[in-house]
This record gives structure tokens, sequence and C-alpha cells, in this order.
């Protein structure tokens, strides 16, 4: 198989494959350095789904599809468990699966008490609350298992007529993320806030801003899928300083250039020094692939465009991540690409000894630049130009956000670059504000295929990337070819601007970009 089809990538880690059963597992430990770490998996699933999610149905029947689903889940814990895996995530939609009307996805709902009322173990108190079957199955799989277990299902909750809120059908549908505990205890439950186009589910009154401690790896935060792209809840939680681990169940479609599945994973590990544990559904068909288990500077990832299976992740995690954005300034190298850039970003010239004769150069963006031009991207109307030559500097506009490029190229390609700029609001599936600056692969080498979808590329860039935000919330999104994620050397702020610094990358370059949310506006 090409490496184009199937990619299983390490950054750092010294890993080794296992047969686990039936299906293919990696186990990865990292660098250790006198650091503690703890063992977790996320599983990217195969769902059993519905041939007719739009048919009603009864219970049993759907209990019936739903125990095909758990059946998996439990191979997957018991291999986990020989590993002496801690923790386990399962991905959005996994047990019911997806596309239901609110009609027809009442029979796959369970019941849902409030773990903030009631202290509860499913499996060794199974006749406590009716319809509460795949709790039941979800807390003895941790009991088995011995570790703590996140999964997604959809729960239903009663509610009266003179509840404001409540729906005309008299109860709240939504979709819920469970974490139990390695006693099969229910910890905590997180229903969904930013629901992407789900009929389905209501979107709760109230933000749940769920976190649990755990004895190994202290404090996690938990959301799913589409709140990654908001403040609420996914940013919030990383105000509480203890949260250093995420724990994201998803049924994510991926979306190139920007918004994959590993690459926003990534991105959002690196951005805020902490842990993700990422588990995302897997039908290729419908571009669902991509999961992981990110550390600020390291992955352990899965994308797989072709095979029909699911996956298991395994990896020994720091307690304690270590974050590559550390600090405000982050000017430590000072070799000459990097000064060079220094003195750009202040606006001072830039200067060099060359055959006994200081030379210097003023930065003039617009004498012999190249043209610009627009394209669509994501959806949106980016303001690009063409990257051209060997080495040169760039500058591109979009509204109040300018953004820079300084590039070398160890050798040139047969392939069109260009760096672009977006500052306004997306408004295609979801709307929100971004301002964006990345360089791109294009689809061929007319302008017009700047922006579309690509997964390979030859083109090699040391680089600096950088743009005047005014957002402090920022996510460097970062793929080279064969949709493997590549960590920068250097992030931070330098003079009211924001860069991302890249020395010798392991393959061609497919997107270098800083993906910034103003929140506040959207």
């Amino acid at each position: 198989m090409s490496g184009a089809s199937r990619k299983l990538a390490l950054f750092l880690f010294a890993c080794y494959s296992a047969a686990l059963g039936d299906q293919a597992g990696e186990y990865c430990v990292a660098d250790r350095q006198g650091a503690e770490y703890y063992m977790a998996a996320v599983y990217e699933h195969q769902s059993v789904l519905s041939p007719n999610p739009l048919a009603l149905t009864s219970r049993q029947q759907a209990l019936e599809l739903m125990n095909q689903n758990l059946d998996i889940y439990e191979q997957q814990v018991m291999t986990a468990a020989q590993k002496g895996v801690q923790i386990i995530v399962f991905p959005e939609d996994g047990i019911h699966g997806f596309n239901f009307t609110r009609t027809s996805i009442y029979p796959f709902l369970d019941f849902m008490p409030s773990p903030q009322l009631v202290r509860w173990n499913p499996c060794l108190e199974p006749h406590r609350f009716n319809d509460t079957e795949v709790l039941q199955r979800l807390s003895c799989m941790a009991i088995k298992g011995e570790m703590f277990l996140v999964a997604n299902l959809g729960t239903k909750q009663p509610c009266h007529s003179n509840d404001p809120g409540c729906p005309n059908d008299g109860r709240y549908q939504f979709n819920t993320n469970v974490v139990f505990s390695n006693n099969g205890t229910l910890v905590d439950r997180y229903r969904k806030h930013n629901l992407y186009f789900e009929a389905a589910f209501d979107t709760p009154l109230e933000v749940d801003r769920i976190t649990f401690d755990t004895p190994f790896a202290g404090r996690f935060g938990v959301f799913t899928c589409f709140d990654i792209l908001f403040f609420d809840p996914a940013v919030r939680l990383l105000r509480d300083p203890e949260v250093k681990h995420v724990v994201y169940p998803a049924a994510w479609m991926n979306q190139l250039p920007l918004l994959a599945a590993i690459e926003i994973q990534k991105a959002f590990a690196t951005a805020f020094g902490v842990n993700v544990l990422a588990a995302n559904i897997h039908h290729p068909s419908l571009g669902m692939t991509g999961s992981g288990i990110h550390t600020p500077l390291k992955s352990f990832w899965y994308h797989d465009m072709e095979s029909p299976e699911g996956h298991l992740i395994i990896a020994q995690v720091a307690k304690n991540p270590l974050g590559l954005v550390g600090t405000k300034n982050t000017t430590g190298k000072t070799d000459s690409p990097h000064s060079k850039f220094l003195k750009i970003v202040s606006g001072e010239p830039y200067c060099e000894m060359d055959a006994q004769e200081v030379l210097c150069e003023a930065t003039k963006w617009n004498v012999d630049a190249p043209p610009t031009f627009h394209s669509e991207m994501m959806y949106d109307n980016f303001t690009l130009v063409p990257v051209w030559g060997k080495e040169g500097q760039l500058q591109v506009c979009s509204n109040s956000l300018c953004c820079h490029l300084l590039y070398d190229r160890p050798t040139l390609t047969q392939e069109l670059y260009a760096l672009g700029a977006f500052d306004g609001f997306h408004t295609v599936h979801g709307t929100y504000y971004i301002q964006v600056c990345a360089l791109v692969k294009c689809g061929g080498l007319g302008f017009h295929t700047c922006g579309q979808e690509i997964t390979e590329a030859t083109g090699v860039f040391e680089f600096h990337l950088w743009g005047n935000f005014s957002t402090s919330y920022i996510f460097p999104l970062f793929l080279t070819s064969g949709m493997t994620p590549e960590s920068p050397d250097q992030l931070g702020w330098e003079n009211g601007h924001y860069f991302l610094r890249k020395h010798g990358l392991s393959s061609g370059l497919v997107t270098a970009a800083l993906y910034g949310r103003l929140y506040e506006k959207s």
C-alpha cells in the first residue's frame, strides 16, 4: 500500500507495532528524560450503521445494532488492558451512528441521570434506572479493563411543560460524552454544545464545562468534535491551569487544506500546550478518518482513506506536557535566517558581511512583487500571491491582516505554491470569524487551483511565516506530503506579529498556516 493511502507516523517516539487479535495496533513510548507518564489509548472505529437511520425502530432492535459496536469496543478495551492502558477514548457517534431524525434516534437513547446529583455505578447497579443498557455495558468494560473510559452516546432527559426550553415532545435529547472511572463509576458527562447540523439533538441551555481528575495524570477536559473551533467550552476549560489533557471524541469530515482532523487536533495541542487524546470515527467514503494522541511537541496518529478497518493507538504520554509556546517572546535562535526575520519584523535594515564588506538591505515588499490574485479556499475568498523562485520575501493582505513569508527553497520543483490571507467571517458549514495566513501547495499550475484539496507534495521550504493578528488564539496548522503532521521549530510573538518558523522539512510541504480565531466576533 502506498504511503499516500495509509499513513502511520511518529515524531520523536520510539515505537513498535504488535498484532492485536484481528486488529492492528501501535504501541508507542515517548522520550523519557525523567518525566512521569501514563498509558493512553484512542480507537478509530468503523461503526456498524443503521441501514435506514430515518426509519422508526424498537428499543430492542436499536440495542441489537448498538451491541455490535459495543462488542468491538470491548475487544479494544481488553487489548488495551494487556498493554497497561489507564484511559481509553472512543469516537463520537461510534455506538449509534448518524443521520437520524429527532424521532428515529429515540430508541437509541439512554436515560442519563446527572452525575452531579447521583453517584452511580451502572455495572453494579443495573436496575437503578430504566433504558441504561449502553451505560451499563460501558461501565462494565471500564471495570474489566481496569481503566478510565470515555465514550459518546445519545441520551435523553425528560422535561416538563413549565420548563420554557422543553421541546414539544417532552424530552431533551443530547449528544453526550460519558466518563467512567476504572471501577465503573459514572464520573461525569458532557453534552455537546456546538452541534454540527445535528437535528436529532438539542443544544444544552447552559454550556457544560466538564473536567475530571484521575490518579495517574491529574485533570482532563472534555469536549466533542466541532467544539474545537469555539471558545466555549474548549478554550474556557483551559483557563484552569490544572487541565493538561483533553479527551476528544469526534466524527470529523476532513477538509483540506486547513481543517483535516489530525491537522486541527495537533494544532490545538501545540497552541495550548496540552495533550489531546482524539478519537475520530472511521468512514473513509465520507471523508472521516484521522485520530491521534498529540502532545505539544509530538504526535502518534492514524489517517487512512483506504482501509475499512478500525484502528487502536496506544501511547505513553507525559503527565506534564512540555509546550512549544512557553513565553511571549521566542527569539532564542539567532542564526542568519532568524536574524533577518527579526530585522524585517522590526522594520530595520538587514545587514550581513560579504567579502569584508557590509551589505544592508531595507525591506521593500512592493519591489518586483508577483501579482496578487483571489481564489476560493475552504469556501472563503482568499487573497493570494504566488511563491516563485528559490528565495524571497512576500506580503499579502486581507482587510486588517497582513501576512508575510521569508523563504528559501533548497531545490525548485514543478509545483505552484501560494501565500494567502483571509480576514473575515467564514460562513459555510458554520459561521465564525477567522484570520488566516497560509502557505499552501496549489492543485495545479494555475492560480485558480490554489486552495484545492491535495495530499501529496515535493516542494521543501525553510521559512518564517507571520502576520499582524488581532487575536491571541492562533492555531499552527502544518501538514507535509502523505497527510503527515509536522511540528514548527519556533512559534510566538515578535513586535506585534505572530510567527511560525520551520527549518528542514522531512517531506514536501502541503500546508503551513496560522489560523486565528476571533471568538468575540462569533
